[in-house]
């Protein structure tokens, strides 16, 4: 059963059409590339996915639950609380970190599932006994993040790649279906690119449900189970990775790709 399925995905920014009748699907355990020139459309869709733009038309379901209904009557607050359950569906990791200033590593990690216990019968009858299990469950993305000697430090005394590994932890701490990225090496060094895509990759290896905008195309090709090829808004081609690096059947995906199949 597909964790993901996105059908006739459309959004417009006034008159200009980012995406047009985008539909695809997304096996749980499996890795899904997104790549693509510049202003394509990759970062709209996963913005739309994660409920950050609303789209115009379509549907996305997550695990069977249809996610996606278009404005209706609903108050604001109504609306608004539904939004946040939707995107527990889904963990998004920026191309800047976006982490926060004034919180540690530690502290950047625990403030979205403190903030979500604070709603809960638990937390009102043992405070200590909820934020001690966050604080643990933190610690221990940090750990598999290789950041056990960081978890005190404020992100400006980290490095780039160190920083996008706590975001990726940030966005691992709610238990995400299916975990998102946009650019995650696009604001690093390219010495510190490499250090990022290890975790990436060993996310994959333990079967974490993932879609990957990346313009780093040897690691689309080798880490995705499954590869699209987007342009002016549309998929222009998908499939298996190998199928559409080595023998892309359509012109556009070929001019595209030749820089990269030459090198």
């Amino acid at each position: 059963m597909a964790v993901l399925e996105v059908e006739h995905i459309s959004k417009r920014f006034g008159r200009t059409e980012v995406l047009r009748d985008i539909s695809l699907s997304l096996e749980k355990g499996k890795t899904l590339s997104i790549i693509g020139s510049s202003g394509s459309g990759k970062t709209t869709l996963l913005r739309c996915l994660n409920f950050l733009e609303t789209p115009d038309t379509g549907v996305i379901r997550v695990n069977g639950e249809t996610l996606l209904e278009m404005p209706d009557a609903k108050n604001k607050r109504q609306r608004e609380s539904e939004l946040r359950r939707k995107r527990l569906h889904f963990g998004l990791v920026f191309q800047s970190f976006n982490l926060f200033p004034q919180y540690t590593a530690l502290g950047n990690v625990i403030l979205a599932e403190e903030l979500l216990a604070k709603d809960t019968e638990e937390w009102k009858q043992d405070k200590a006994a909820v934020r001690k299990r966050i604080e643990e469950h933190a610690r221990g993305l940090l750990v598999q993040m290789g950041l056990e000697d960081r978890m005190k430090n404020y992100p400006h005394q980290l490095s780039g790649g160190q920083c996008q590994r706590v975001a990726i932890a940030r966005a691992l701490a709610l238990g995400p279906d299916i975990l998102c990225f946009d650019e995650p090496t696009s604001a690093l060094d390219p010495e510190l690119t490499g250090e990022v895509l290890r975790v990436i990759r060993d996310l994959a290896d333990q079967n974490t449900t993932m879609i990957i905008v990346t313009h780093e195309m040897a690691f689309a090709r080798d880490v995705a189970d499954q590869v699209i090829f987007m342009d002016e808004g549309c998929i222009c081609e998908q499939g298996d990775p190998k199928e559409v690096f080595c023998n892309p059947k359509e012109e556009r995906t070929r001019r595209f790709l030749s820089r990269f199949m030459e090198e």
